[in-house]
């Protein structure tokens, strides 16, 4: 039996070089100069944002910058204390942003080191395995079985090479290559179709070896190509990012001009500018709503974390929330939809038998048993074509014989004049005659048998009709010969026709019902391929995807903008596809107003990636450049991770709209409470202290409740939203001021019976500050859902509401009793009397609430 130990599959190409060809190889100086003069075979990372970066950009913030300000008005009162627990806040939001980032960009990098080939060159005239990125132009690169090309290359020598290019072109079948004639080195050459004579980089070897001249590496070989294209396609920022950013500068906008006017009046009414800017910056803090971005910075960093447990990577958080609001879902069929991963479908025998491994679980019957382990005699002992892998696959399954004593005498290699390979066997030592095993197209194996016309015609009838369904179809035939007497050419042999067989690349587990699953939710999922239509068809037909009106690339060709965007609108197999239609269909939906999630995986999926509204890469088998385009990774290249994310994704948007509401609602009475005392002359209540300890530290913690709330039970089974739909929501808002209007006549009432009933200053407001904590814990439970009964959301398990009130409740403790933190917020201790009525006022008031939610439940309803 041959072996193949310690070799590897280049070393079997001949060394002898074409005509005037010389194989020496470049000089290690040469190597040098060129590698110094174009750069390293690589391409350039994406710019990643420095932790500095990061902290420029929440500078930025106006939050940080009231922080900071008070923080410097502290320090000018000689108030030390304060100005560093003002800073501290600072510094603790700057730390959490930066940290989350850092994580990301980390795990970023260690996926992107998982993919880096090395080369086999001819450097100096001797062989050398180095690192792709040191491989230069003119380089002399060895390619054997198993290999993934470094470069772009010209073949100079090619045998029996088949090149799996799906990474480029997305077609999961291998392709034949050849040698280049002395006129083609000068053609510049495209990925896709057999008999071309060049290799791409990232193109993988499955079959034969070959040598090639480096002609391209980096940005200027085809994968740099389509990278290069990405630079000019710009990230849309995140709508719910836009919106907040819009909703907290206009606040900030209001609330500095009330501030400023605030100060004026308290500096030329009181005399105390000081005392007025302290004042002015407290007002300004409760107008702004910078819990806003920090929220959904929370929402967004927790729900990426929630995914990450089903092996998913968010590059961008936001993208989570947006996939959950996708209309369209792109799909590739190789490697996405499919495993990329031949397997037999189909056996037909002579006699007009139609065979399903699949169907047979307790092995084959006999009239197949020898077409399987012919077809599996007739490929290479330790296979790399997948179709040769689907037939040892299937005969180590099926048929458990035992190889002991089998010999490999000779192979007959595939030829671009007669697309068959055969291979001699002696079955048992000390036989005489060997066993011709061939394989190959069914038109080869048709002149190889010699067939009569009649059967030749009902093969070719046979064959055409397993490829309408989207099978590549292989005969496969056998012939007996002595040993010692094997010719040169296996049309020296009488074959005898055994039978065709069917390959196809198979679903991935569950992405039928992951389809099934988009369509309960409204979802339209569109698959685009570079596969031929029959193949297409087959694969949409069989994951359950509407296949009426396939539409091809030569089509797409002959369409302008109009008729493209109304072609995307309705058609949901795309096939033959090239990479340049794939980001023209993404766009046309786009303009239709679609909100469109792209899945993929090779190089020629970026663009598209990039372009959708969420590009959804995988992480197992895809490419550096799709990683670097993509919004999301999934680790596992499972489909239905995709389901599981858009699921979480709505649930994200359901729950952040009840966080919205309530921090909107929560405003109303801390500005309130903020103004009153400046308008009415009345003690100041607020300082810059006490708001940034209720929007930094309150209100963020109260809004984890909503971020740990389970999701609606019709979640899966509503249409996508509007994509126009803004978060913020004439309903929504009413309703917000409503409850603040409602919480502030609540703690205001305190404020004022407190004041009027003659109570400490110090007391009346740590009385007050207790029952604005009340209000704030009540809003929180009046807002946990819009759909269910108080009784019922009471019941909803979620131990984040239990973990935030006994927070709360520390807290409060913590600044009523203990001595060191009153004196810091300047509070005074309440009678425990005093309390139960600031509490029973509370418990009013979400019982008030529920009944005014009760009776609008189908405007506020998610």
């Amino acid at each position: 039996m041959l072996t193949t130990a310690n070799k590897h599959p280049a070393d079997d190409v001949t060394s002898t070089p074409a005509p005037g060809e010389s194989l020496c190889g470049l000089s290690e100086a040469e190597a040098r100069a060129r590698i110094l003069a174009e750069g390293p075979n690589e391409l350039p990372r994406s710019g990643r944002r420095t932790p500095l970066k990061i902290v420029v950009e929440v500078v930025r913030e106006p939050m940080l910058a009231l922080l900071l300000g008070s923080g410097a008005v502290y320090l000018l009162l000689g108030d030390l204390r304060e100005a560093l627990v003002l800073l501290c806040f600072a510094t603790l939001s700057v730390a959490i942003t930066v940290v989350q980032e850092a994580r990301t960009e980390r795990v970023l990098d260690a996926l992107r080191d998982l993919t880096s080939p090395r080369a086999l060159v001819v450097r100096d005239g001797e062989r050398r395995r180095i690192a792709g990125r040191e491989v230069v132009r003119g380089d002399i690169v060895m390619l054997g079985e198993g290999d993934r090309a470094p470069a772009d290359l010209t073949l100079i020598q090619a045998g029996d090479l088949q090149v799996d290019e799906s990474l480029l072109t997305g077609e999961s079948v291998p392709v034949r290559k050849i040698a280049a004639m002395s006129g083609d080195r000068t053609i510049k050459h495209r990925p896709g179709g057999d008999d071309v004579p060049a290799v791409f980089s990232g193109s993988l070897v499955v079959r034969g070896s070959g040598i090639g001249e480096v002609t391209a590496t980096g940005l200027r070989t085809a994968i740099g190509a389509i990278g290069q294209s990405l630079s000019t396609l710009e990230i849309e920022a995140p709508r719910l990012q836009m919106q907040t950013r819009r909703v907290v500068r206009l606040f900030a906008v209001v609330g500095a001009a009330v501030s400023v006017l605030a100060v004026l009046l308290h500096g030329w009414l009181r005399g105390e500018w000081l005392d007025g800017i302290l004042a002015g910056i407290a007002l300004g803090m409760s107008m702004l709503p910078e819990e806003f971005p920090m929220v959904l910075t929370i929402f967004m960093a927790m729900g990426a974390w929630r995914i990450s447990k089903a092996r998913v990577l968010t590059r961008r958080a936001t993208a989570i929330e947006t996939l959950g609001s996708a209309t369209v879902l792109c799909t590739d069929k190789t490697g996405t939809l499919t495993r990329n991963q031949m397997a037999i479908a189909e056996l037909r025998t002579p006699d007009g038998g139609v065979y399903s491994p699949l169907e047979f679980s307790d092995g084959l019957p006999e009239a197949i048993r020898d077409l399987v382990e012919l077809g599996a005699l007739a490929s290479a002992e330790i296979p790399f074509d997948p179709m040769e892998k689907a037939f040892h696959d299937l005969a180590d399954r099926s048929l458990h014989r035992p190889a002991i004593g089998r010999q490999l005498l000779r192979s007959y290699r595939l030829r671009p004049e007669l697309l068959a390979m055969s291979n001699a066997w002696r079955l048992a030592a000390g036989d005489d005659d060997c066993l011709i095993a061939a394989k190959g197209s069914p038109e080869a194996i048709i002149g190889l048998c010699g067939l009569p016309k009649d059967q030749a015609s009902a093969i070719r009838r046979s064959a055409d009709a397993m490829a309408t369904e989207g099978l590549r179809v292989l005969g496969v035939a056998r012939a007996g010969h002595p040993v010692n007497n094997l010719p040169d050419h296996q049309t020296a042999f009488a074959f005898e026709f055994v039978g065709l067989v069917g390959l196809a690349d198979p679903l991935r587990a569950g992405v039928r019902e992951a389809v099934a699953s988009c369509r309960s939710a409204g979802i339209r999922v569109v698959m685009i391929t570079g596969d031929y239509p029959a193949t297409a068809t087959a694969i949409a037909s069989e994951a359950g995807l509407d296949t009426t009106g396939v539409v091809t690339g030569e089509e797409l060709k002959e369409m302008d903008e109009a008729d493209l965007s109304a072609t995307a609108k309705t058609t949901t197999v795309f096939a033959r596809i090239m990479p340049d239609q794939k980001l023209a269909i993404v766009r046309a939906l786009k303009a239709t107003g679609e909100i469109v999630a792209m899945t993929g995986d090779g190089v020629n999926d970026a663009p598209s990636l990039k372009a959708a509204d969420i590009g959804v890469a995988m992480g197992g088998r895809g490419t550096d450049v799709a990683r670097e385009a993509s919004s999301i990774v999934l680790l596992d290249d499972d489909f239905g991770s995709i389901v599981a994310t858009i699921r979480l994704g709505r649930r994200i948007y359901d729950n952040l709209r009840k966080a919205m509401s309530f921090i909107s609602a929560v405003h109303v009475p801390i500005a309130g409470l903020a103004l009153m005392p400046l308008l009415f002359g009345l003690p100041i209540l607020l300082g810059p202290l006490h708001i940034a300890f209720l929007e930094m530290v309150i209100d963020p913690v109260c809004s984890l409740v909503f971020e740990a709330e389970s999701e609606e039970d019709d979640i899966m089974d509503r249409p996508p939203r509007d994509p126009q739909e803004t978060l913020f929501t004439r309903p929504l808002m009413a309703w917000s001021l409503a409850q603040g209007l409602l919480a502030l006549a609540v703690v205001a009432a305190v404020y004022l019976l407190s004041l009027y009933a003659g109570i400490p200053e110090g007391e009346v407001r740590g009385l007050t500050f207790f029952a604005l904590i009340v209000a704030i814990v009540g809003l929180v439970l009046v807002n946990r859902t819009y759909s269910a009964s108080p009784i019922s959301a009471l019941l909803r398990p979620n131990r984040a509401l239990v973990v935030v009130i006994a927070v709360d409740a520390l807290v409060l403790g913590l600044v009523l009793l203990y001595q060191p933190a009153t004196a810091l917020f300047q509070f005074g201790q309440p009678r425990l009397s005093h309390l139960a009525v600031a509490l029973a006022a509370g418990l009013c008031m979400v019982g008030l609430l529920e009944f005014l939610k009760y009776r609008s439940r189908g405007m506020l309803r998610t």
